[in-house]
């Protein structure tokens, strides 16, 4: 994939992993926009890198999603890259009654958004002499943390949906690349990795993006990032060693 010269969306662009790509990006000579829920978080990462452009939108929201593609392909026509960066990661235990709500945020969040902007946004990349989808999963969609049980399965719905994409896509002018990220230090999980007492905070940002990219100009289609990798070929052993507390039927 060309890694300058392009015009970038990134979902959840503000903060960790997609304020890292944004930033490997803009110095790579790309036009980069993000999108957050948040404005404030928008524009402390524009006070940062004030060459970003910036956007409110809550991608759990259908007029939302709508209405930054709207907003997207009429103020920046020349869009050649999604980036479906934007997620959430909650916890729950499924021997209990658990909050469907929050379930059914995290589903919005994390896959359903990514499914609806891919589509509403796969015609304008196919009129591009250059474009693609990137959509980032986890190693987790290969291996799931049985305490996190919705994230690990949005994640690998997205995996699974990704294969699709890419096939259906073969043929056109539109690349689709999985990105699978190890755990990063960012503030993904809310704090639950300092109530576990969890030490390993994971690679940064900034180291995950640079493999992340470099990953994308070699055109590694499925790119497990680290640790990942493990994950995603070892995964009933790794099953173990994540969740010391199963046990085999």
């Amino acid at each position: 994939m060309q890694t300058s010269k392009n015009t970038i969306l990134i979902t959840g662009g503000a903060t960790g992993i997609g304020f890292g790509l944004a930033e490997q990006f803009l110095k790579m000579d790309n036009t980069v926009i993000i999108c957050s829920r948040r404005e404030t978080r928008l524009k402390e990462a524009q006070q940062k890198l004030p060459g970003l452009n910036i956007r409110v939108c809550d991608v759990t929201r259908i007029a939302d999603r709508m209405s930054l593609v709207n907003w997207i392909t009429e103020a920046f026509p020349n869009l050649n890259i999604l980036i479906n960066n934007a997620g959430i990661q909650k916890n729950f235990d499924l021997t209990g009654l658990i909050d469907i709500a929050a379930v059914e945020e995290e589903c919005d969040t994390n896959f359903i958004a990514p499914v609806h902007l891919t589509n509403l946004l796969t015609g304008h990349l196919r009129n591009q002499p250059q474009s693609a989808i990137v959509n980032i999963t986890s190693g987790l969609a290969f291996t799931p943390l049985a305490f996190m049980p919705v994230y690990c399965a949005t994640k690998a719905a997205l995996h699974s949906f990704s294969l699709s994409l890419r096939h259906q896509l073969s043929g056109t002018s539109v690349k689709v690349f999985e990105i699978a990220p190890p755990i990063v230090d960012t503030e993904l999980d809310g704090g639950a990795r300092d109530e576990r007492g969890q030490r390993d905070r994971g690679i940064s940002p900034e180291e995950f993006a640079t493999l992340a990219i470099a990953a994308l100009k070699e055109n590694v289609y499925e790119a497990a990032i680290g640790f990942a990798a493990n994950l995603r070929l070892k995964r009933e052993a790794m099953f173990g060693q994540l969740n010391p507390e199963h046990r085999g039927s």
